[in-house]
């Protein structure tokens, strides 16, 4: 295949994405993929190949006993199942277009992502000292976590040509395999190799293409089926599929009825070893006991089935099913059945077929309902009004109550590939199949439950939530703690597809509830609530500013007066007005260094006092906050130019105040957007202003944010300008110790966090133009007052 330079894009015919439609490469994206396809080995030569010619996928490898054989073997395992998947996309435009929800990036993006972070990953860990194409390793760095299900980014971005991103390819592929190849750590009996060897970044990389290898599949099944097509060597459906689907069906005859079982009081240990000889995420590891209450629970996922009768007794339709949440989002997107049921008749006649990753294919009612976890919360209430009995998800621990405790010492999945696993335990993963079975299907574990490990993996009650001793690994240091944030929901057990360690028994995986995955779940009946854990009940540092009363305090510290915000004569009166200060650094500085006032960007803007200052001198702000709190009070000011807050004088004593916009500022230059400064769209490119004010220190992941300044699209353009203010108060509350940029020692000598910001701005092409010590003042009541010296520097990109 010859590989054409890129040329400019044509204009936009009907959508944005549309540029990105070449023409060069359309008819060779058609049909089963020839040679020139496989950047790696073709099927036909890969390892996981059955005798029918399907692949499946390897378990992991033994990281203290692991050859240099068997690694290569699971790198072009993972590395050609990848590559197969996408071979099921039909033409160009399946690799461009964005999805129907537009909150996430399209095919291409998720093509180059997994062999972009191996280079990145590898790099960090020292194996490999220079990037292959740095424009690609930032623009593929780094996927989306959108806030909510209307946080739709328009991603109008001009990505690569196909015959870039396989070129891209190809050359990942022979760096990863010289490493294995040569690297003499994975000789002949080498010593272990464990979390503190440069060598988990390589293992890292394996499990990360296996990641995707799963959300890739559901980005493909949500595409238009005219975009996909199967390929002949991707596993078959379950032999099910090929069954009668009778409408309407019949419990006990096409799906089963639910069989509850008892479980007894019992000790959960939750937790992987540390020494454990495989690879595994950082949120993995640490360790909880949990004294799990008697319960009882369905012993198989809830089926399609069972979800109909929900569906048919007007359960979409009656809000007090719902959270507030999951009926916003109902509303929004208008959901009347699951994702994936795709109606087969006029409406409310409630006859389906079920989209499968390629197919459409008539509704296999035992198969497990796949929905959110909105969804499935929805369906419980539901149940606990039908049979008079509170139902509801089940809790991690109790997931673990329904393992067998052998399994947390042999681990299955590491054992066996996915044909095998399916034929040994009965567990559908690791793609002995190319889809759900009934739920019926799969071998019952010693507590009588089915699919307590694959098929689908299962929504629970808990937050996502770190377990005590958990750290992060410094070569991914934002992988779990952004999302330690009470938005994200625990998923447990893997699916059909899952691989590696998703597969594995101490995998901890985890979606915001209105994110569909290849997941469904089963029911408790309880009354207790199962030792669930909610980060919003507990201390999480990511929480505290969606209280009301935080956004009195900053409505106070963003619009109050500077009488009010500081009464006493003999108080600090130069420390008032912060925001209003820092954006004036901004105007002043693009005023002497000519730096362009198109474009600001205010990250952490939280109620918007230094966004709307920033509109004296910019013609467009853009503010950015993770509290959807912040955001609601910020455009509630954008939109009318004022606001009540109350101000607090003495325990509950105080006066109901309001802001006002002074009217000299144009409001319409000025938007907001809950955003996580960690994961910021990708399509935020070239501002002429970035502001950073005290926010570093609240990051889960500091770095994860400065990496996106500077580079190939980066934040700022070249010339742009950055403010940074920060007092570095470091609390792991807010910031893993191991994601500290200073305040610490390191070989017995101290790490002071502005050196360190000063050295990683100077690589990164800045240059710093101005800096000094800022007061700033808090009042917290009409006696209490904080008074912070805030760390200011300004930064002009020169490269």
């Amino acid at each position: 295949m010859s590989h054409p330079t890129l040329e400019p894009a044509i204009p936009a015919a009907v959508e944005p994405w549309h540029q990105n439609l070449r023409g060069e490469h359309d008819a060779l994206l058609h049909g089963p993929r020839p040679a020139w396809w496989w950047t790696g080995l073709p099927p036909a030569d890969s390892p996981g190949r059955q005798p029918d010619g399907r692949l499946t996928a390897l378990p992991q490898p033994r990281l203290d006993t692991c050859s240099r054989e068997s690694v290569l073997a699971v790198f072009d395992n993972g590395w050609t199942l990848t590559e197969l998947l996408f071979a099921g996309l039909q033409g160009e435009a399946a690799f461009y277009r964005p999805p129907y929800h537009h909150l996430r990036h399209p095919m291409l993006f998720y093509y180059c992502h997994p062999a972009a972070l191996y280079v990145n990953k590898l790099r960090v860990a020292g194996l490999i000292d220079n990037p292959i194409n740095p424009y690609f390793e930032r623009i593929f760095e780094t996927g989306v976590d959108e806030m909510r299900w209307d946080d739709m980014s328009k991603n109008e971005m001009l990505w690569p040509s196909f015959a870039e991103a396989h070129r891209y390819r190809q050359q990942v592929y022979t760096t990863v395999r010289q490493l294995i190849e040569t690297h003499p750590d994975l000789a002949a009996g080498h010593a272990p190799i464990t979390m503190d060897h440069p060598l988990w970044a390589l293992f890292l990389g394996f499990e990360h293409e296996r990641i995707h290898l799963e959300t890739s599949s559901v980005l493909i099944r949500e595409l238009p089926i005219d975009c996909v097509q199967r390929p002949p060597e991707w596993p078959a459906l379950h032999p099910s599929a090929g069954t009668p689907s009778p409408f309407p069906p019949t419990a006990d005859k096409d799906y089963p009825q639910p069989r509850f079982i008892d479980l007894p009081a019992a000790q959960a240990k939750i937790g992987k070893p540390r020494d454990w000889p495989s690879f595994g995420w950082d949120n993995e590891y640490g360790e909880r006991t949990v004294a799990v209450q008697a319960f009882r629970v369905d012993s198989q996922l809830v089926s399609n089935g069972a979800f109909l009768e929900f569906i048919q007794s007007g359960g979409y339709l009656d809000s007090q099913w719902w959270s507030e949440a999951g009926w916003e989002w109902r509303g929004f997107r208008n959901s009347k059945w699951p994702c994936f049921w795709v109606p087969d008749g006029p409406a409310g006649l409630h006859q389906y077929r079920l989209r499968t990753l390629f197919e459409t294919i008539p509704m296999p009612w035992s198969w497990p309902a796949e929905v959110n976890a909105h969804e499935a919360a929805a369906f419980c209430a539901w149940r606990s009004a039908r049979d008079g009995i509170p139902c509801r998800l089940p809790t991690e621990a109790e997931h673990h109550a329904l393992r067998e405790a052998s399994w947390a010492g042999t681990d299955p999945a590491a054992h066996h590939d996915g044909i095998r696993l399916g034929q040994t335990l009965g567990w559908n993963s690791q793609l002995a199949h190319g889809s759900p079975w009934p739920v019926d299907a799969g071998q019952p574990a010693a507590s009588g439950a089915r699919d307590v490990f694959g098929n689908v993996w299962q929504w629970h009650g808990d937050d996502f939530n770190p377990l005590p001793g958990s750290k992060v690994h410094p070569y991914y240091d934002d992988f779990s703690t952004p999302c330690y944030d009470g938005q994200h929901q625990m998923i447990l057990g893997g699916s059909w597809i899952s691989c590696g360690d998703e597969a594995s028994v101490w995998a901890r995986f985890h979606f915001r509830p209105h994110f569909f995955q290849h997941a469904g779940f089963r029911v408790v009946q309880a009354a207790h609530d199962g030792g669930i854990i909610k980060l919003a009940m507990a201390d999480s540092g990511r929480q505290v500013y969606e209280d009301a009363r935080m956004v009195d305090d900053y409505m106070l510290l963003h619009h109050g007066e500077p009488q009010t915000q500081m009464p006493w004569p003999g108080g600090p009166q130069r420390a008032t007005a912060f925001p209003q200060r820092c954006a004036d650094w901004l105007i002043d500085g693009a005023r002497q260094y000519a730096s362009g006032t198109a474009r600001a960007l205010d990250i952490g803007c939280a109620v918007g006092g230094a966004s709307f200052e920033l509109a004296r001198g910019f013609n467009e702000v853009l503010g950015m906050d993770l509290s959807r709190a912040f955001i609601d009070a910020a455009n509630a000011l954008k939109k009318d130019g004022s606001r009540p807050w109350f101000r607090r004088d003495e325990g509950d004593l105080g006066q109901t105040l309001t802001a006002r916009i002074d009217p000299a500022i144009d409001r319409s230059r000025v938007s907001f957007r809950q955003a996580d400064a960690c994961s910021l769209p990708a399509e935020l490119v070239d501002m002429d202003a970035v502001l950073l004010a005290n926010l570093l220190c609240r990051l889960p992941s500091p770095k994860s944010l400065l990496g996106r300044l500077g580079g190939h699209r980066g934040l700022v353009k070249v010339g742009g300008l950055v403010a940074l203010f920060s007092p570095y108060s470091w609390l792991e509350q807010f910031t893993p110790r191991e994601a500290w940029l200073g305040g610490y020692e390191q070989d017995g000598q101290p790490v002071k966090s502005a050196d360190a910001l000063k050295a990683y701005l100077r690589e990164e092409g800045f240059v710093l133009r101005r800096e000094e010590e800022v007061p700033l003042v808090i009042r917290e009541h009409a006696r209490k007052y904080q008074f912070i010296v805030t760390h200011g520097m300004l930064w002009q990109r020169e490269r």
